[in-house]
């Protein structure tokens, strides 16, 4: 039996090292490895704990919005503090816009690709294209001109042999199957989509001042609401944020979703390959800001083996943490998992001195820690969510899902694959979309009715605290389920622990042996060619791995810590 080693996998964010061991050229086992430490949560420990979210949204440049309102929620929850709603509807709308943003910029610069060959739109026909086009969708910019322009730029390109953001692809493999027209109408929507992401971010830096990286508080915004200042957030940069999140309506109606199904009609295969697990986690999205009321936007749920009709709500203490076949050690033996309040961050690095050609699968091989959830692995994400919110009927989720999958002739069932979670990302970027024109409204009549507050300061002075607190921020981020989990005592952060999505899917075996979501998901598949695996990109990518979030470097000394050659 052969081993496979993909390191680094690209167009993700982060360091992911996939091997799998090939019977002939179909895949029996595969392994999931993240290549970078993890040290956030030691930084955090001794600080002060309104000030972790700082440091917390750096785990990642792509996710730092949802870090940082992880960890505020955490300290909210351990000190006690209730948010002003109109900071919590700010939080919202920013929180949609990374939604829409990542999802959107997932699908034409970090997936896409898998199954779009920009070589191939060589080829096309620019009015045959733009005949297709106006068929999928009513997209302004579809004119034979339009698309010739974007023709022309490939072939210049492709002459100078400077394939740029097109380069190192698996071209010559036989699995691409879209007509020349399809693959140049959705290479001229790739880079639509680079320009109308920059747009959008807007909402970011309108509300925390910059992307990425805004500026949040504990207890609120740091944004005051004045109508009648020039600096303050008043109606000309509220009426801007709608019209964003009309741009953002707009391209997902027209331009992502009629994309995704129409790349998706040509590789229906796929909807049958890619599951792995069967178990899925939702830890849920509040309507405000604290888990604690009850009340949730995307609620709580676990669903077992598939079996959605008997989906379970979730018990965060069942929530634990492995380093069986990960570069650490508990204090408790590394065979016995940890709930996050009592986790231990502490490295114990035994594996080889890079460079290396194999894993040691039979014992520590990543720098992911393992979450489970009732001792089973479970996956996270899009999917997770989309199937969380069609069990229980909300947010109009399976009429939605229902409707797309007609559109292409397919059971739910479909759902349960690598194009299953390709599409539930579509339609969740959807509701989100959607829901950002909710939360809109509902700011500004809570404005009108005279309420303007964005911050609580009333406990946030540590006299009023209580010596010894513990608290939790849970929320859906985009790549599935996030939670921070803080210690707080005589003030200062005695223990910190994040649980991300990332770690939920791409972790290692666990005590049990039971692999993650992405090493079951690449069981079976056959590779067309070991040496362009493009089969198993295609099943990572739509995870859509951020190893940033899963694994951080941190040092303050200059000891050498790993020597690569």
């Amino acid at each position: 039996m052969s081993r496979l080693v993909i390191d680094p996998v690209t167009r993700i964010e982060g360091h992911l090292r996939i091997e799998a061991e090939l019977e002939g050229n179909r895949i029996k086992k595969a392994y999931s490895s993240g290549t970078m430490v993890r040290g956030i949560e030691i930084i955090l420990k001794g600080r002060d704990p309104r000030e972790a979210w700082a440091l917390a949204q750096r785990i990642c440049g792509v996710c730092t919005t949802v870090h940082a309102f992880a960890s505020i929620r955490a300290v909210e929850d351990a000190l006690k503090i209730r948010v002003p709603k109109n900071a919590s509807l700010i939080r919202k709308l920013m929180i949609g816009t990374l939604f829409v943003h990542d999802h959107v910029v997932h699908f034409y610069h970090l997936h896409a690709l898998d199954w779009v060959n920009p070589i191939q739109a060589l080829k096309a026909d620019p009015v045959k294209t733009s005949e297709l086009a106006k068929i999928v969708s009513g997209y302004e910019k579809s004119s034979p001109s339009y698309f010739k322009e974007v023709q022309d730029k490939i072939r210049q390109q492709v002459e100078r042999n400077q394939l740029g953001i097109f380069s190192k692809g698996y071209w010559e493999h036989p699995d691409y199957r879209l007509p020349p027209e399809a693959n140049l109408m959705a290479v001229a929507h790739y880079l639509d989509a680079l320009n109308w992401q920059t747009q959008i971010v807007q909402v970011h830096t309108i509300f925390g001042g910059k992307n990425p990286h805004p500026n949040f508080v504990v207890g609120g915004m740091a944004c005051p609401i004045d109508l009648q200042s020039d600096t303050a957030i008043n109606m000309e940069k509220l009426n801007k944020v709608k019209s964003l999140i009309d741009t953002m309506i707009d391209f997902v109606e027209k331009v992502y979703l009629p994309d995704l199904i129409t790349i998706a009609s040509f590789y229906k295969d796929w909807f049958e390959r890619g599951e792995g697990i069967g178990n899925f986690l939702v830890l849920g999205e509040p309507e405000g800001d604290s888990h604690r009321e009850g009340k949730f936007f995307i609620p709580p749920t676990f669903i077992e083996g598939r079996n959605i009709e008997s989906y379970e709500d979730v018990d965060y203490f069942k929530v634990e943490e492995y380093v069986t076949h990960s570069y650490y050690k508990y204090s408790v033996g590394d065979q016995k998992g940890l709930h996050p309040f009592e986790g231990e961050t502490v490295l114990n690095y035994t594996g080889p001195e890079p460079p290396y050609e194999q894993l040691n699968v039979d014992g520590k091989y990543s720098w992911l820690k393992a979450p489970r959830y009732k001792g089973l692995p479970a996956e996270v994400g899009p999917l997770a969510r989309i199937l969380a919110l069609y069990a229980r009927n909300e947010l109009n989720a399976k009429e939605l899902v229902n409707s797309y999958l007609s559109k292409l002739g397919l059971p739910l069932e479909a759902m349960y694959s690598t194009m299953g979670r390709t599409l539930a990302r579509g339609l969740e970027t959807y509701i989100y979309a959607h829901s950002m024109k909710m939360w809109y409204e509902d700011l500004i009549q809570n404005m009108k009715v005279g309420d303007l507050k964005t911050f609580n300061g009333e406990r946030w002075e540590p006299s009023t605290w209580e010596r010894d607190v513990k608290g939790f921020g849970l929320m859906e981020a985009p790549r599935g389920s996030l939670s921070h989990w803080i210690y707080i005592k005589d003030g200062k952060i005695a223990n910190y622990q994040a649980v991300v999505p990332t770690t939920w899917n791409g972790s290692p075996r666990d005590a049990k042996g039971q692999p993650s979501p992405y090493e079951a998901s690449l069981l079976g598949h056959e590779l067309a060619d070991p040496k362009k695996p493009l089969e198993i990109i295609r099943t990572i990518h739509s995870f859509d791995p951020c190893l940033a979030c899963a694994v951080h470097l941190y040092s303050d000394t200059e000891d050498t810590l790993v020597k690569i050659i």
